[in-house]
């Protein structure tokens, strides 16, 4: 979703491994990769870092893969979840730095569309979220 409003040039990221078991030469086992989780997340690490963090660094290419659980479904087990959803914190963060922008820059009119799609698709995300129970039903932004 968040390629929507953009030129689309490009895919960028990495792609999912093919086997769905865990390597055999990955050497850390469920609890291992659990502490690992919770640890980068004390360091103040989105879910989405956690798993870039883990696959660079650690070499465990897939979290799922080892434990059978997401990163944000151990952060749920262990109370160390989110308080909103990763995807709408991310573009809460970035209509907040459009918004600074134009205060700096008032006659930029580029800008002010950027943040009229940005806040478009935080409206509509907050709705999936509020239909999903990620969110609280009279949340508003």
């Amino acid at each position: 979703m968040s390629k929507m409003h953009s030129d689309g040039r490009g895919s960028s990221g990495s792609k999912k491994p093919l086997e769905e078991s865990k390597p055999d030469w990955v050497d850390y086992d469920e609890e291992e990769v659990t502490e690992l989780v919770l640890k980068l997340r004390d360091e103040g690490l989105q879910p989405a870092q956690i798993g870039l963090r883990l696959r660079d660094q650690y070499g465990i290419p897939s979290v799922e893969q080892i434990t059978d659980r997401s990163v944000t479904e151990i952060l749920e087990d262990n109370d160390a979840s989110l308080d909103l959803p990763e995807d709408l914190q991310n573009l809460l963060d970035k209509a907040e730095a459009i918004e600074e922008h134009i205060d700096d820059n008032p006659e930029d009119a580029q800008a002010e569309r950027r943040l009229e799609l940005t806040k478009a698709k935080i409206r509509r995300i907050a709705s999936f979220h509020r239909e999903n129970g990620n969110i609280e039903e009279d949340w508003k932004y």
